[in-house]
C-alpha cells in the first residue's frame, strides 16, 4: 500500500453544528427553490448523505453510481448538484455545456484529499503495467489519470472486467478495494486513504449495538474496515441498502453509514426501525462536509448560479472517458 502524509480535507476548520430552520421559514424556501428550479430548468441531484430538507426538494436522490446515471442523461439546462465537489466536478465532466451549481464549494471529501493528482502521477510511472481503477470519490484530475471509475455499488463488477493481463491500482480507499479484493479475489495495489466518517466505527462499537440490539442485522458501508465488515449481516452501497432493508423481515436493522442515510430509509421503508451504528465517540455519525450543504445554501447557489464548478478542456476530455467506461460497465447484464 501507499503510505502518504496526512493532508487536511477541504473546509474541516469551517465546520459547525448546523442550526435547525425553524418550520415555516422552511416550507417558505423549500417552495422558493422549486419556484427557481422550474424557472431555470434545472435539476436539483442530491446525494443519501445530504440533510433531510436538502433531499425532499431533489428530483433524485441516490449514491454516485445513481447521480452519475441521472448526470448523464439530463436535459436540465442547470445541475444543482448537492454533495461534495467531487461529485459535482463529475456531473460537469458528463454536461460541459451545462451550468453546474453546488452549494458549499468548499464541501470537499477525506478520499479525495488522500490521493493528490501529482502524486498518483509518480506512483503509476513506477509500473507500466498498472490499470487504475479510481473510486468516484476523487477529483477530476486522478479521474483524468485513470482507466476506469467505479463507485461502491459496481465496484465489484468494474474489478471483474478488467484486463486480466494488468496490474490493477485501486485509488484511493483502501477498506473499498480490500473488500472487492475479498469479493473477486483479483490482487491489487490499494491506495492508503479512507474515508474518515466510516473508519469511526470499531469492532467494540459495533459489539455493543448488537449486543442492544441482538435481533437486528447490521448493514455496513464497504468503507469500513475489516473488523466492521466482519459482523456486518450485509456490507453494500447506500443504494443497495435500501434494497436490503425493504426486503428484509426484520422490524429494527442496524445501519452503519452516515447518518443522512437514514432519512431515506425512514421515508422508503416506513414502520421500520433505523438504529444509527455508534462510534466510540458519538450515537450518530455525520460527515462534516456533506452537512456544509444546507437548505439556504442551496437557495443561494441557484439565485447567483454560484458556485460554479468550471474545469479545463483537457481534464474533461480525459476524465470523461473512465466515467464512460464505467456506465458502459454498469449497464451490462450480471
Amino acid at each position: 500500500m501507499i503510505d502518504l502524509t496526512e493532508i487536511q480535507p477541504r473546509g474541516i476548520d469551517r465546520f459547525e453544528t448546523r442550526p435547525q430552520l425553524p418550520p415555516a421559514k422552511l416550507d417558505a424556501l423549500s417552495r422558493d427553490i422549486l419556484a427557481l428550479k422550474k424557472e431555470l430548468n434545472a435539476v436539483i441531484l442530491a446525494h443519501n448523505y445530504q440533510v433531510a430538507e436538502i433531499q425532499d426538494v431533489a428530483d433524485f436522490v441516490g449514491d454516485s453510481l445513481g447521480l452519475s446515471q441521472q448526470a448523464a442523461k439530463t436535459s436540465a439546462d442547470v445541475i444543482v448538484f448537492c454533495g461534495v465537489h467531487f461529485m459535482a466536478e463529475t456531473a460537469k465532466i458528463l454536461n460541459p455545456n451545462k451550468v453546474v451549481i453546488l452549494p458549499d464549494k468548499d464541501a470537499g471529501c477525506s478520499l479525495e484529499e488522500s490521493c493528490p493528482a501529482e502524486k498518483l502521477k509518480v506512483f503509476q510511472a513506477t509500473n507500466l503495467n498498472f490499470y487504475t481503477i479510481a473510486y468516484i470519490n476523487c477529483s477530476a484530475e486522478v479521474k483524468a489519470l485513470s482507466d476506469v471509475i467505479c463507485t461502491s455499488g459496481n465496484a465489484v463488477k468494474i474489478v471483474k472486467a478488467a484486463p486480466q493481463d494488468r496490474d490493477l491500482l485501486f485509488v484511493p480507499d483502501e477498506n473499498l478495494g480490500a473488500w472487492v479484493m475479498e469479493q473477486t479475489g483479483r490482487p491489487m495495489t490499494l491506495w492508503r486513504g479512507n474515508c474518515y466518517v466510516h473508519v469511526e466505527w470499531t469492532h467494540s462499537s459495533i459489539m455493543r449495538i448488537r449486543n442492544e440490539f441482538p435481533g437486528a442485522p447490521l448493514v455496513a458501508h464497504p468503507e469500513c474496515t475489516k473488523a466492521v465488515r466482519m459482523l456486518a449481516d450485509e456490507v453494500c452501497s447506500t443504494e443497495k441498502m435500501v434494497s436490503y432493508c425493504q426486503r428484509s423481515s426484520a422490524k429494527a436493522i442496524i445501519i452503519a453509514t452516515e447518518a443522512g442515510m437514514l432519512h431515506r430509509l425512514q421515508k422508503e421503508c416506513p414502520g421500520k426501525q433505523f438504529i444509527p451504528a455508534p462510534t466510540d465517540n458519538c450515537r450518530c455519525n455525520e460527515c462534516r462536509f456533506m452537512k456544509m450543504n444546507t437548505l439556504e445554501k442551496l437557495y443561494d447557489c441557484m439565485v447567483n448560479l454560484a458556485p460554479r464548478i468550471e474545469l479545463s478542456k483537457e481534464v474533461i476530455q480525459r476524465g470523461r472517458l473512465p466515467i464512460e467506461r464505467m456506465l458502459e460497465i454498469s449497464a451490462r447484464p450480471d
